[in-house]
C-alpha cells in the first residue's frame, strides 16, 4: 500500500532503539547513603516534602480530590496490533486479517481474538475502543498516549506524563507512598516523565524497592531475583540516629524560624516529619514486598514478569499509590513490535504476538478480576494500550508474517473507575486501517483519566520560558459514552 510505503521511513527502528542503558533516569538513588539523602528531602529524588506542601496547597484551593481513586497504566510497548487483540476482522482475507481466529465475548455479538479467552470471558467489566486516532504517534519518545499532546514526540518538548500531572495536582492517597509508580523494563524509551513540573513528579521506579522473579519470555523461572535494597538503612545508621539527625535538622531550622514571618519553616517541618516516615515507616516497604503476599495469589497471577507487576500494581494502589504504569515489555525479549520473523528481535505475528498474548491476557485479566474481588475496581481504572496499530496488510517488509506500524487507528481497552463498561466505543473500516466513526484521541483520553481523578481540565502549568499550557490539549474532551 502506497501510505505503508509512506510511513517506511519512521518504521525501519523497532521500538527499543536509542534503549540508553547507561543512563540513569527518573528517580534514582546510586547507594543506601543516597539513598538516604534522598530520603531526608523527600523519598528518592521525589522531593516529598515539597510534594507534601503542593498537596496541603491543592487542598487549600479546591484542586485535589479527597477520594482514593487511582490508575493503571499497563503500557503494551511497541504497538500492539488491532487484528490481532480487540478489533478481529474474521471475514476479511488472510492478508488482512491475520493468521489468529476469533472468539466470541461476554458482550452479545463482540468478538476478540481467540488468544485472549480470559479476558473474552469478562469484557462485560471492559470498554473497548477501536477508533483511536494515534496519528502523533510513534517509538521515539514513545509518549504521547502516556502524555496526551500532540507534540510530544518532538526533540525539544518536555510535556509532562498524565502519571506526573496527576502527581502533582491529587497527590498520593496516603502520604506514605509516592503518588506515581512505574515499573518497566525500560524506562527511557517507554516512559513519559515529569517533564515541564520538575523532576519530584518523576515516576518513582519501582525496580529499585522490589524485587521481581526473573522469568523468561515463556514463562519460564530462570531462579532469579532482580535487587532491591532501597528501603535497607546502611548498616551504621540506625532508625534512631536518623531520628536525631532530624532533630539536629529542626534545631537548625529553629535558628531561622525567628525570622519566618510566613510560617515556612514550621511547614518544612511538618513536611520533613512526613519525608522521614516514608523512608522508616512500613507502608511503602510492605506494598513494594511481593513476598508478603501469599503464594496461592502469587500463582494464581503467574509465572511471568509482566503477571508480577500487574500483582505489585495492585498492591500499590491498595496501599495508596495514585497512577501506577507497568511495561508490558522486556528488553531484547518481548515487545509489540512484531514486524516479522525474519526482522529481529521480537518476530512477527504467529511467533511474535502468538507468545505475547497468552502472557498478556492472563495478566490483564487476573488484575481486573483481583481489583474486583477486594472492592477496588470500582476506584481503580484500568487502561491497556500502546503507541499505535498495525498496518491492514500482513508481511510488510519483505516479511511473510508482520505488520508495519500504523499510527492511523489503533485500539485499546479500558476497565474499572466505577465507569459503563460492557461496551465498543467507535470502529474501523472493513479492512482496519481507517477510522469508521467516533475517532477518539489521546488528548480525549488524558481528559478522561483527569476527569476521573477529578482533576480541573482547564488546570495549567508553565513551561521552562515560563509560558503556560493546558494539562489537556487540542480540543481534548472526557470520553462522554465512559461517564
Amino acid at each position: 500500500m502506497a501510505d505503508v510505503r509512506a510511513h517506511s521511513v519512521m518504521h525501519q527502528q523497532h521500538a527499543f532503539s536509542n534503549f540508553y542503558g547507561d543512563d540513569r533516569e527518573g528517580v534514582t538513588c546510586g547507594s543506601r547513603r543516597g539513598m538516604l539523602k534522598a530520603g531526608l528531602a523527600g523519598i528518592a529524588g521525589l522531593s516529598l516534602p515539597e510534594l507534601l506542601r503542593s498537596r496541603a496547597r491543592a487542598d487549600d484551593t479546591g484542586g485535589r480530590s479527597k477520594g482514593p481513586k487511582s490508575v493503571i497504566l499497563a503500557w503494551m510497548s511497541g504497538g500492539p496490533s488491532q487484528f490481532e487483540t480487540w478489533d478481529v476482522k474474521p471475514d476479511r482475507p488472510l492478508q488482512n486479517r491475520g493468521p489468529f481466529g476469533a472468539i466470541s465475548t461476554k458482550i452479545p455479538g463482540v468478538q476478540i481474538c481467540e488468544h485472549l479467552p480470559k479476558q473474552a470471558a469478562i469484557l462485560d467489566k471492559f470498554t473497548l475502543i477501536r477508533s483511536v486516532d494515534a496519528r502523533t504517534s510513534g517509538h521515539n519518545p514513545s509518549r504521547v498516549m502516556q502524555t496526551g499532546h500532540a507534540g510530544s514526540n518532538t526533540a525539544d518538548a518536555k510535556y509532562p506524563a498524565i502519571g506526573s500531572v496527576i502527581a502533582k495536582m491529587h497527590g498520593p492517597n496516603h502520604p506514605s507512598m509516592p503518588p506515581y509508580v512505574a515499573a518497566v523494563a525500560s524506562p527511557r524509551k517507554h516512559l513519559a516523565f515529569g517533564g515541564y513540573l520538575g523532576k519530584r513528579f518523576d515516576p518513582f521506579i519501582a525496580e529499585q524497592a522490589t524485587s521481581l522473579p526473573i522469568y523468561d519470555i515463556d514463562g519460564n523461572d530462570t531462579g532469579k531475583m532482580t535487587g532491591a535494597n532501597l528501603f535497607q538503612l546502611p548498616n551504621e545508621l540506625s532508625p534512631d540516629r536518623l531520628g536525631d539527625r532530624r532533630t539536629l535538622m529542626r534545631d537548625l531550622d529553629r535558628l531561622r524560624s525567628g525570622v519566618d514571618q510566613a510560617g515556612s519553616m514550621l511547614a518544612m517541618d511538618a513536611y520533613l516529619n512526613q519525608a522521614v516516615e516514608m523512608v522508616l515507616g512500613g507502608r511503602a516497604q510492605r506494598a513494594f514486598d511481593l513476598s508478603r503476599e501469599p503464594a496461592a495469589s502469587r500463582e494464581r497471577y503467574g509465572n511471568h514478569l509482566w503477571s508480577q507487576q500487574a500483582l505489585l500494581a495492585r498492591r500499590l494502589v491498595e496501599a495508596g499509590v495514585s497512577f501506577v504504569t507497568i511495561g508490558m515489555n522486556q528488553s531484547g525479549g518481548a515487545s509489540w513490535d512484531t514486524h516479522g520473523d525474519n526482522i529481529p528481535p521480537y518476530g512477527g505475528i504467529s511467533k511474535g504476538m502468538g507468545r505475547l498474548l497468552p502472557r498478556f491476557d492472563q495478566a490483564l485479566s487476573t488484575l481486573v478480576c483481583d481489583l474486583d474481588e477486594r472492592g477496588l475496581l470500582d476506584d481503580t481504572l484500568v487502561i491497556a494500550m500502546g503507541e499505535f496499530g498495525r498496518t491492514p496488510q500482513i508481511g510488510t517488509q519483505d516479511s511473510t508474517d508482520g505488520r508495519n506500524h500504523w499510527p492511523e487507528v489503533m485500539s485499546i481497552a479500558v476497565a474499572g473507575g466505577g465507569l459503563r463498561h460492557g461496551q465498543v466505543i467507535g470502529g474501523t473500516e472493513a479492512d482496519g486501517g481507517t477510522i469508521k466513526d467516533r475517532p477518539v484521541t489521546p488528548a480525549d483520553i488524558a481528559a478522561t483519566i483527569y476527569r476521573y481523578m477529578d482533576v480541573p481540565l482547564d488546570a495549567t502549568y508553565l513551561d521552562n520560558q515560563g509560558r503556560p499550557h493546558y494539562i489537556v490539549q487540542n480540543n481534548g474532551q472526557p470520553i462522554r459514552e465512559l461517564f
